[in-house]
């Protein structure tokens, strides 16, 4: 997702678009099969909140946008301080930041086991270390940054289980940790999916996660997105 490359594509020509269109429908990260968690969170009351990073965080804020029970997900930042936390320091990727972001949920409609169950198989490739598909940089990390105790036990104990089962070819790489802060991205990040379907980038790489979403967790998808800029405008 490095933007020099994302605005050379936009500015690209219709052939050039066409080509990318005529690729494999297939997401850069493979949806993968995986069992929900042993362990999840006791019910809760009350509006819950997830962070989660796996790569570019246009795609994973599209998936829970498309997730039954999220009552919203921003894209933003994680893992270091609020003076860097902006898309072209972020981009270094020396800040200690990853791209990722805040899901807002109901526990009531969806727990927080489901969450990670939907992140660790249509969301991202946990099994990738510093990076998603096409991108590259610790900004790309795959990470749970947790908000309890007990988020920090079930995210734990779901890759242990995961890995125990061997369901993916390789050791998930998924780092958990308390989270410290979060930082909303630029405006311009916000709903990028949604408003940009038709960026070679969304199209190859991202759209086919939603898809996969729908397949694998049809209980759990929803068509119409919950958007960022719907929240704001009923706040």
């Amino acid at each position: 997702m490095r933007r020099p490359a994302i605005l050379s594509l936009i500015a690209a020509s219709t052939a050039a678009v066409a080509l990318v269109f005529a690729m494999p429908s297939r997401a850069a990260e493979e949806a993968v099969v995986i069992p929900a968690p042993a362990m999840d969170a006791a019910p809760a009351s009350g509006i819950q909140t997830a962070v989660l990073a796996g790569g570019c965080f246009w795609g994973v804020q599209g998936v829970f946008q498309h997730t039954a029970g999220v009552v919203n997900a921003v894209s933003g930042y994680a893992g270091g301080t609020k003076a860097t936390a902006d898309y072209q320091t972020v981009s270094t990727g020396r800040t200690g930041h990853a791209e990722a972001v805040e899901i807002k949920y109901d526990p009531k409609k969806i727990s927080y086991g489901k969450i990670l169950q939907i992140y660790f198989s249509v969301a991202h490739d946990p099994t990738q270390l510093n990076r998603q598909g096409p991108d590259t940089g610790t900004q790309y990390r795959s990470a749970v940054f947790t908000t309890s105790d007990e988020q920090k036990k079930v995210a734990e104990a779901y890759i242990a289980q995961l890995n125990g089962a061997k369901v993916f070819s390789k050791p998930i790489v998924t780092k958990v940790g308390a989270l410290e802060a979060f930082y909303p991205a630029e405006a311009y990040h916000q709903d990028y999916l949604t408003l940009h379907p038709n960026q070679p980038y969304i199209a190859y790489n991202d759209l086919p996660k939603v898809e996969n979403l729908k397949k694998l967790f049809a209980d759990n998808y929803i068509e119409k997105p919950t958007l960022v800029s719907a929240s704001k405008a009923t706040n």
